[in-house]
């Protein structure tokens, strides 16, 4: 992809790409049982920065792989991500109402539907990996595979919201609130462009320096999160502000106040720039990703 093109007309291109590879790897409403295949697409065709397929993708282009071959891997990553959305809107997690500016799947299609729309979701993304043409070797995929079920799994994302979960109605002290976030969040953005630097043949020293960059903006996207939800809007965040604290959750800006929040999070924006320098990589996508979820306030 041309490199004079700005960063929001590259997302909007990538967008186009996945969503339309997304769109080719679901079941199509037609078919029996359309229901569930409705709630599906709901929520993945429901906007969304696509952050996780854009990372692996920008990666992937970053070691000059191939981006055609690695568009149906990365939208795998949506599907994980779109499932752990259904799922923790449900009334016996977060009980959201809205997101992405629209109604939650269980208060379109009902509790059971949505359950089964985020079962289907996260089950379908194993399959595509396991039955996709991409023209790298199986050792290869066998890692993407690994990757991606160590974050989204009990290690991982499900680790990070159960512990969410726990610490709910008390402040949790520092070691356990990263804990969550770099687990709820992080793992999975982690796990995007690690895949896509698997998937590109990345060197174990490549591989070593986009972690570390994952790591690092992983953490800074929660914790600009948590800053939007006590300062953001509704009609540009898609959802109601404020959920954290009507949750009594465990939040940066409630543990360490506002200004030191942003001071970490530019903290950490400055060591993911860091970690790409001392790498042999055209990351220049990447370096622009990590300064746009910065300045973002959605």
């Amino acid at each position: 992809m041309a490199s004079s093109m700005d960063l929001k007309s590259y997302i909007v291109e990538l967008n186009a790409k996945i969503e339309s590879t997304l769109d080719k790897l679901l079941p199509p409403k037609t078919q029996y049982p359309g229901m569930l295949y409705d709630s599906m697409r709901y929520s993945l065709f429901a906007g969304g920065k696509r952050l996780r397929p854009v990372l692996t993708l920008a990666t992937v282009e970053a070691l000059g792989g191939n981006l055609e071959a690695a568009l149906p891997v990365a939208a795998t990553l949506e599907m994980i991500h779109t499932y752990s959305l259904i799922h923790d809107d449900l009334p016996c997690m977060d009980d959201d109402d809205l997101r992405r500016g629209q109604p939650t799947n269980h208060k379109v299609y009902g509790e059971a539907t949505a359950l089964l729309a985020g079962d289907a979701l996260l089950t379908h993304a194993f399959q595509v990996l396991g039955t996709v043409q991409t023209g790298i070797t199986s050792d290869i995929m066998l890692r993407i595979v690994g990757e991606l079920a160590k974050a989204a799994g009990a290690v991982g994302m499900v680790a990070g919201q159960m512990a969410d979960m726990e610490n709910e109605g008390k402040q949790a002290n520092a070691e356990t609130l990263a804990f969550i976030h770099a687990n709820k969040t992080g793992a999975l953005l982690t796990a995007s462009v690690r895949i896509g630097a698997l998937f590109a043949g990345a060197s174990e020293e490549q591989l070593q320096a986009l972690t570390t960059y994952a790591q690092r903006i992983g953490l800074a996207f929660q914790i600009q999160d948590d800053i939007l939800d006590v300062v953001g809007e509704t009609a540009k965040l898609g959802k109601a502000v404020g959920a954290d604290a009507a949750h009594a959750k465990s939040t940066y800006p409630v543990l360490y106040g506002l200004e030191e929040s942003r001071d970490m999070v530019r903290r950490l924006t400055d060591e993911a720039h860091q970690a790409l320098q001392a790498s042999d990589l055209a990351a220049v996508r990447l370096h622009e990703i990590a300064d746009w979820l910065v300045s973002r306030d959605n």
